[in-house]
């Protein structure tokens, strides 16, 4: 069975990029806010990742991570932040909620699929970069 990724971002075409990177090894979901984010993990099964922009225009920055990582239905799934806020600044909030890891756009794909394969299949503890 395929593992599932939740992609989370505003820009449709992060969210092209990424679904057309992933799709040949996983199942992915892909949504432009936080709302439809939110709908998708009540209503769908839980996915086994996500990949999201911490700031959405319809939650406040950092808010839909701060509720994943905090709440006990959620906060199994490894998170992956990719974001063109300060660098530092991700680290920080990453550390502090558990993200997996961090992405600062523009990013390398390449490198995100080698982390999202490594999070899924190579059983990797959390690491922050």
């Amino acid at each position: 069975m395929r593992k599932e990724i939740l992609v989370v971002d505003d820009s449709k075409a992060i969210r092209f990029m990424l679904h057309t990177i992933l799709r040949k090894h996983y199942k992915v979901t892909s949504v432009a806010d936080g709302v439809s984010a939110m709908y998708c993990l009540r209503k769908h099964k839980t996915p086994d990742l996500i990949i999201m922009n911490p700031n959405l225009a319809d939650f406040p920055d950092w808010e839909l991570i701060r509720y994943l990582s905090g709440s006990h239905l959620y906060n199994s799934i490894p998170l992956v932040v990719v974001s063109n806020q300060d660098i530092e600044e991700m680290r920080t909030l990453a550390e502090k909620y558990r993200v997996a890891d961090v992405f600062h756009k523009p990013f390398n794909p390449l490198h995100l699929l080698e982390t999202v394969d490594n999070l899924l299949i190579g059983n990797l503890a959390y690491k922050i970069y």
